[in-house]
């Protein structure tokens, strides 16, 4: 329930401020709190942390902050009454409740949630758990509004690089040691090629204005993305398994990145053109001090078209998409 301010206290929020320059945002971070979202079959109970601010005008000194506080619990209440919502539902019911509750123009909602997964081992079929991030994001904007799920999941890639270096350096040493081109052919091709690691962290968003996107279908997307799939706990043999996997498919983050992008394409071929794509992946480098990094974005159109030879478009943001 909306708390009732006292007539008698000034309102300086609708103040004018001494500055008169609006903001792209005003609100709250970080506000933690238990909610209940459907998924897959089932609910769950997840612990998600909620960021939401509205674009300030010029002509006023603040936003109620509290008013975040009571439209979020306000939203989260009529869930838990009523049906459980996939993230992006309940952050676009924020967007919603936050533009009624501080009169503003537009609102724009980040739940992020933390997840777990049980999952089996390649080889000695074990059970492990592995922790996935789910994002939903929505902007509202009057009568208008529009949401997006994401999800984050961590992985390996092998540098295709450095493996290309010890390859040749491979073959080089058995020419030497009198090997012929056949016998070295087979070789090369029957022993993985040694190359440095890189632990990396895959995200892929999708919005959409029609249907709904699996959270789980995002991160076999993303784990597929990469060199190979790990794992929390592993036995001797999965790890040999990963290993080799991740050394058969030598991958540059710029690679991940691309195929996130094409796997959403693939998996849902009905994608209305308007619908969005994001994708990131940075990895962590084990043979340098810095990490690396790679993105794209783009509504499933310019995407499209792009996958067949068209150039020299712009790539619409994800601000921009949200802003509709």
């Amino acid at each position: 329930m909306t708390t009732a301010r006292d007539p008698q206290l000034p309102d300086l929020q609708a103040s004018t401020p001494t500055t008169r320059l609006s903001l792209t945002r005003a609100g709250v971070t970080r506000s933690a709190k238990a909610i209940r979202l459907s998924h897959g079959d089932s609910e769950k109970l997840f612990h998600a942390e909620i960021r939401c601010g509205v674009d300030l005008d010029p002509h006023h000194k603040g936003v109620h902050m509290s008013r975040f506080e009571e439209a979020l619990n306000e939203a989260i209440d009529r869930i838990v009454l009523g049906r459980a919502l996939l993230i992006e539902e309940l952050a676009e019911a924020v967007a919603r409740q936050v533009v009624q509750s501080q009169g503003a123009v537009r609102s724009e909602v980040v739940i992020s949630a933390s997840y777990p997964v049980e999952r089996r081992t390649p080889v000695t079929d074990i059970a492990t758990q592995e922790m996935y991030g789910l994002v939903g994001i929505a902007a509202a904007n009057g009568d208008v509004s529009r949401r997006m799920v994401g999800v984050s999941a961590q992985g390996m890639n092998a540098c295709p690089c450095a493996q290309e270096l010890i390859r040749a350096r491979a073959e080089s040493r058995l020419a030497a040691d009198g090997f012929d081109a056949g016998e070295i052919e087979r070789i090369v091709a029957s022993v993985p090629i040694a190359t440095h690691n890189q632990r990396a962290r895959g995200t892929l968003f999708v919005g959409v204005t029609e249907g709904r996107i699996e959270a789980d279908d995002l991160i076999a997307i993303v784990e597929d993305s990469m060199s190979s799939q790990i794992y929390e706990l592993m036995k001797r043999p999965d790890e040999e398994f990963v290993v080799a996997r991740a050394h058969s498919r030598p991958r540059f983050v710029e690679d991940s990145v691309r195929e996130m992008v094409r796997g959403v394409i693939d998996r849902y071929p009905n994608l209305e053109d308007d619908a969005f794509i994001d994708a990131h992946q940075e990895n962590f480098e084990t043979i340098h001090a810095h990490d690396v990094e790679a993105a794209r974005c783009g509504t499933v159109a310019e995407i499209r078209a792009e996958l067949m030879g068209a150039t020299g478009h712009a790539l619409v943001t994800r601000e921009e998409w949200l802003r509709g």
